[in-house]
């Protein structure tokens, strides 16, 4: 990964926090017209502080003032989040908000990056507001190191007639939490949560997801992928809550993973609570090896094992990766998929 995160060159606008610290803003002179940054001082507690207490503490221990980016016009933008580890045997607290006026659409594309490679608690909070008709596509890349514990939060508020869609790629840690809250209102509103993990050594990925229906005629459309390998252990916690009145929800969630050893694990709960009529719901979930037929067939064709395997999980993963919607940041995932492959083999 170069210098500038994994994104880099995909967006004009970069911000980055070091260890919790807000490190790098541009400008406000040389910010994308319609993309303006400003701090809270003294911002209320989260709107969902009761059910993540982790990103509750994120926001209380912040060292930093609230960053605040907000979005507007009708001009697509793209944007730069770098979370960034560089000391060590520390603890790193930090709160980010982003806001999407009506009508306006931005790529966030983040990362968390760990450059240090020693221990460290990192804790952070991202609060994602967006108005009638706004659009938000979310790519976030969790590059921790095998030392690390780490817990990201994210609380998504959208309103009638947005889109929210998301794509989490991550190769672990000592201990990690992926964690994003969607308060969809229905009224038109469409939500996709993607994701993949690809652990090895004893690292540890929890990718947990909660999407609460409050209105009628709301979409959620989920797929999460996994591969393990050695000790790893991969969790996936998917709740979609269908409340009373939120009738024409449509709403379907996959979760599937490949154990590629023995000794690796994985542990899945996806959930649906549904309180209304005339929905359409529905989820998966399938947790197995590699197709050995396929493996068969490709070792035939003059594939070499560890070859024919790393071609296989890919073309497994790749379902989720393509379904990015963003050129640059599509083929920055399916990259890093394969560099994953590679360095497990």
């Amino acid at each position: 990964m170069g210098r500038g995160g994994p994104f880099e060159g995909l967006a004009t606008d970069e911000f980055v926090i070091l260890n919790g610290r807000a490190n790098w803003w541009p400008d406000t002179e040389k910010l994308s017209r319609d993309v303006t940054h400003s701090e809270h001082h003294s911002p209320s507690a989260p709107l969902m502080a009761a059910q993540m207490p982790m990103g509750a503490m994120a926001a209380e221990r912040a060292f930093d003032a609230t960053q605040i980016v907000t979005i507007e016009g009708a001009q697509p933008q793209a944007v730069l989040l770098r979370w960034v580890s560089d000391a060590q045997e520390t603890a790193h607290f930090g709160r980010f908000g982003l806001i999407v006026e009506a009508g306006a659409s931005v790529v966030l594309l983040e990362s968390y990056e760990d450059r240090a490679g020693s221990e460290c608690f990192a804790d952070y909070l991202i609060e994602i507001f967006v108005k009638p008709g706004g659009r938000v596509e979310r790519i976030a890349i969790c590059d921790d190191n095998s030392a690390t514990v780490s817990i990201a939060s994210a609380e998504v508020h959208l309103e009638k007639g947005a889109a929210f869609c998301q794509t989490i790629l991550t190769s672990g840690a000592k201990r990690q939490r992926i964690e994003t809250q969607v308060s969809h209102p229905g009224g038109g509103a469409t939500v996709r949560l993607d994701g993949l993990y690809l652990l090895s050594d004893r690292r540890h990925a929890d990718i947990t997801t909660v999407v609460t229906h409050a209105g009628a005629d709301g979409v959620t459309d989920q797929l999460i992928k996994g591969v393990v390998r050695d000790q790893a252990r991969g969790v996936f916690q998917g709740r979609i809550v269908v409340s009373p009145g939120a009738d024409k929800t449509d709403a379907r969630m996959g979760h599937h993973a490949l154990i590629l050893s023995d000794k690796a694990e994985v542990d899945a709960k996806p959930e649906l609570e549904i309180y209304a009529d005339d929905v359409v719901c529905a989820h998966g979930n399938t947790v197995g090896a590699l197709d050995e037929e396929a493996l068969f067939y490709a070792k035939a064709r003059g594939i070499a094992d560890t070859e024919a395997r790393a071609m296989l999980t890919q073309a497994f993963l790749g379902e989720v990766v393509d379904r990015i919607v963003h050129d640059g940041a599509r083929e920055v995932a399916r990259a890093w998929v394969a560099t994953q492959l590679g360095a497990a083999r």
